[in-house]
């Protein structure tokens, strides 16, 4: 694959101070990039981040043709740095890309581009067991049309942030009994950027009453919890974890396939099924549900310490040696190359 690449002339690392991040506000000092025209990927490029240029009739802004994901790379003891299970997020975004009638990225390309901005910006890659680099890949429609139809023309980009961790504070969530994320034969397994726009209204109700997030439920009914805010959710009642199964409302998270993986390793009984909202509530009031948690790239594990449902809070119990503290480490302690890795999910960069 040929890959045209231009180099800032000057970095921009020495302006940051990596000890106070704001999640995502923060790039790198390069940025890869490809264009689809005349139904093929044309040659892709690295060069520095900058700003783009687009016409107000870019299919991007009026019909929201763009999907994305979220992927993080991660510096061990000795300089290393890795990737975590880079292959799903290929098959994802290819995913995602589909649903919106939207043309496949190459994996070589996918690969060749990811390595070698990461291999270019490694410094950004800092030590420590809250930093990594959160890496966003995305297509946008750029064809300069307002027909509804799907775009001629597209883009497809790679650009990194160096972070910290993505939840600081405790989390508390309001079970939806209104809005919902997703329906059947919709968008929902998807990672379209519509999605997560549609979710920033009722998050903002859910804060305004003092709560983080917004734990969804079906469309249908409001009668099974499916995800917690942007993020998969599983739920420990006695010593079993409870999670929804996939779906074209669910997103495949790659964390929450480890964690099920890692579980059934450990000896974890795990129930796959839908969760109903009733259940979760007696659990809460009998004292069995011992954990709930959110699962994704961001927060890796984000525990959940109460939730509200029609006006009612709860709150759970503090549990030592807890599946999610535990579960974490696990996952972490692989991505940081600080643990054997059987499963093969560990993707080393070649620098």
């Amino acid at each position: 694959m040929a890959l045209h690449i231009e180099k800032a002339e000057k970095s921009k690392i020495s302006e940051v101070d990596f000890n106070n991040l704001k999640f995502g506000e923060i790039f790198t000092d390069h940025m890869f990039e490809c264009d689809y025209v005349d139904g093929k990927w044309q040659t892709p490029k690295i060069r520095p981040y900058q700003a783009l240029t687009f016409e107000p009739s870019a299919k991007v802004f009026h019909y929201g043709q763009a999907v994305f994901e979220g992927m993080k790379a991660y510096k061990d003891d000795d300089d290393q740095v890795w990737l975590f299970r880079p292959d799903q997020n290929q098959q994802r975004i290819n995913k995602s890309a589909e649903r919106l009638d939207m043309p496949p990225f190459p994996k070589d390309y996918f690969f060749e581009g990811l390595t070698t901005l990461i291999k270019m910006d490694s410094e950004w890659v800092q030590k420590g067991e809250d930093n990594s680099l959160y890496i966003r890949p995305f297509v946008i429609a750029t064809e300069n049309c307002v027909s509804a139809s799907s775009s001629n023309r597209y883009k497809f980009m790679i650009i990194c942030s160096p972070v910290q961790a993505y939840y600081a504070g405790e989390v508390r969530v309001v079970f939806a009994d209104k809005f919902s994320r997703a329906a059947n034969g919709g968008v929902g397994y998807a990672k379209a950027a519509g999605n997560y726009a549609a979710s920033f209204y009722p998050a903002r109700l859910a804060k305004e009453q003092g709560y983080q997030q917004v734990l969804w439920t079906d469309a249908s009914n409001h009668e099974f919890l499916e995800e917690a805010g942007t993020m998969n959710v599983f739920f420990r009642i006695n010593d079993t974890l409870l999670t929804a199964p996939t779906s074209d409302r669910i997103l495949d998270g790659v964390t929450r396939k480890s964690i099920l993986q890692l579980a059934e390793d450990e000896g974890i009984k795990v129930d796959v099924r839908k969760v109903r909202v009733s259940e979760i509530i007696e659990a809460a009031e009998k004292g069995t549900l011992l954990e709930m948690f959110g699962a994704g790239t961001a927060a890796v594990i984000s525990p959940i310490l109460g939730f509200s449902h029609k006006g009612k809070s709860y709150e759970l119990p503090k549990v030592e040696n807890s599946y999610a503290s535990f579960i974490k480490k696990r996952i972490t302690d692989i991505q940081r190359n600080k643990a054997e890795d059987k499963f093969g999910w560990r993707y080393k960069v070649e620098l």
